[in-house]
């Protein structure tokens, strides 16, 4: 199969394309610059400029493909995250991107899309299981995701099938992670939330191979990750990585100053993505996180 991966030299790209190359498929990167093409074409996959935004060049770097895989993002990392519009340019490639990147594969006669997506959208639920069947919690910070899952079953409408993947938070080399252990190392605070909450983790490695079995997954939303973990292991398991015996958490009020953003990462989400390996056969090589998960860090 020949795939088109948008994203391709971001941390989820850089993990699919060897995953789906190892899988016998054929990989089109959409790049935006020089520098994106060089990492692209390290990676094995053959690099066509272009951009999210543009339908033109979707088009053309659509010509032959099989299937699109859009994984463009834009996330900010560390105090970047705090500022005011930090989310912008992120949630215009979910709400604006995402649906040219449908319109493209509409128009290019492509009949599989995959889309990233992301499981905070739910609502929190303590200590309870959160499969695909619990509601979603619609807010300023969730829509964008809601609306790119909207673009990509466009498709899936279309006579065609649209997967929605939605991941739990990354947690490996990645440039969240490195900001987390070099605050640990400082003694900084890096948690969020109730130390007794749950959360939802994948590694790096397992995006890509989640995105291979999700070319062969029916249409519908998945819940994509390892198993989940309380906030309190996944804190000590960075600190311990970097060199800190446990880590620490912020302050509630930070709440009030960043609510929009920061409570939806700390909500308590026990999430299986049980659907998904039933459905797929798929099951994460690092099913539990572990402080090596951070080793590159």
């Amino acid at each position: 199969m020949r795939i088109l991966l948008t994203g391709a030299n971001g941390v989820m790209g850089r993990a699919t394309i060897p995953a789906l190359h190892s899988a016998g498929h054929e990989v089109v990167g959409l790049v935006r610059s020089p520098v994106a093409a060089r990492i692209v074409r390290e990676a094995g996959a053959t690099a066509v400029r272009g951009d999210v935004f543009d339908h033109d060049s979707l088009v053309a770097a659509m010509r032959g493909c099989d299937a699109v895989i859009n994984f463009a993002t834009r996330v900010p990392v560390g105090v970047r995250t705090m500022l005011p519009g930090s989310l912008t340019r992120v949630n215009r490639i979910r709400t604006v991107g995402a649906g040219i990147v449908a319109d493209a594969a509409l128009e290019s006669g492509i009949g599989l899309m995959i889309q990233q997506s992301l499981s905070f959208i739910y609502v929190a639920r303590g200590d309870d299981w959160i499969d695909e069947s619990t509601p979603i919690d619609v807010t300023t910070v969730t829509e964008p995701l809601t609306v790119a899952e909207y673009h990509a079953r466009r498709v899936e409408r279309a006579g065609g099938v649209a997967v929605c993947l939605r991941y739990g938070l990354i947690a490996g080399d990645d440039p969240n992670s490195r900001f987390l252990v070099r605050r640990a190392r400082r003694r900084g605070a890096i948690g969020l939330g109730d130390p007794d909450g749950w959360m939802h983790v994948i590694h790096p490695h397992d995006v890509g191979t989640s995105a291979v079995a999700a070319l062969d997954a029916p249409s519908g939303a998945y819940n994509v990750g390892a198993e989940p973990l309380k906030r309190r292991d996944y804190v000590n398991a960075i600190a311990r990585a970097a060199g800190r015996s446990e880590g620490r958490f912020f302050p509630n009020w930070l709440f009030s100053v960043t609510a929009d953003k920061f409570e939806l990462l700390a909500r308590s989400h026990r999430v299986t993505s049980q659907r998904f390996m039933d459905r797929t056969g798929w099951k994460p090589t690092y099913p539990a996180l572990t402080p090596e998960w951070f080793g590159d860090c």
